[in-house]
């Protein structure tokens, strides 16, 4: 390997003295070349580039389809979110069916015996409210039965008071509508009327 010097001649112009006589000569400056070589690749070198190309093309094949795999999945998901609410109440439906069937019997027996009409429509209805509350206590319904009790306003809607001296002030008179919880959250509240001291 071969170092080459090339003289480097810097051509400055000092400042002229009196008379236009320069006042120093020219300077030489020799710096040494860095030197040249020709990039070479051994064949090992290249059989190694070429396999790391391959594996990067097999990388970039890999992430499109792990990229169209992932995009399937959220496209499927979302479409299974869309059927779970659409159809969320459908177990509970099937459920409900067979008391229409119910309903559809026990008002063909009251046109079909007149003289029994009445109790058989009223056996009817009997069963089909028993059937509707089973359905609804397992789907986590829950009655707020107020009656008698202590006023509370979680879970009672006071409507009017009743003065009277029977029960304690503050007292659930009357329960005019249930309420309903849905486990712990409170659907409807029960609708009361309270009592209160009569005026003295």
């Amino acid at each position: 390997m071969k170092h080459h010097n090339a003289k480097v001649v810097a051509q400055t112009q000092p400042p002229a003295a009196a008379g236009g006589a320069p006042v120093a000569p020219p300077v030489e400056i020799t710096e040494p070349l860095v030197p040249v070589e020709s990039a070479t690749i051994s064949p090992e070198q290249l059989d190694e580039l070429k396999q790391r190309a391959t594996k990067a093309d097999e990388n970039w094949e890999r992430l499109l389809r792990t990229t169209a795999d992932f995009d399937n999945f959220k496209k499927r998901a979302a479409r299974e979110k869309q059927d779970a609410i659409k159809f969320a109440n459908e177990s509970l439906l099937m459920k409900l069916i067979p008391i229409l069937d119910t309903f559809d019997m026990a008002l063909a027996a009251a046109q079909n015996t007149q003289a029994q009409g009445a109790q058989s429509l009223q056996a009817g209805v009997n069963m089909m409210l028993q059937q509707l509350k089973s359905i609804l206590v397992d789907a986590g319904l829950e009655e707020v039965d107020a009656a008698g009790k202590p006023f509370d306003p979680n879970f009672h809607e006071a409507v009017s008071q009743k003065e009277t001296a029977e029960v304690p002030e503050g007292q659930v008179v009357q329960q005019l509508r249930k309420g309903y919880k849905l486990r712990e959250r409170l659907l409807r509240p029960a609708s009361v009327i309270v009592a209160k001291h009569p005026a003295s």
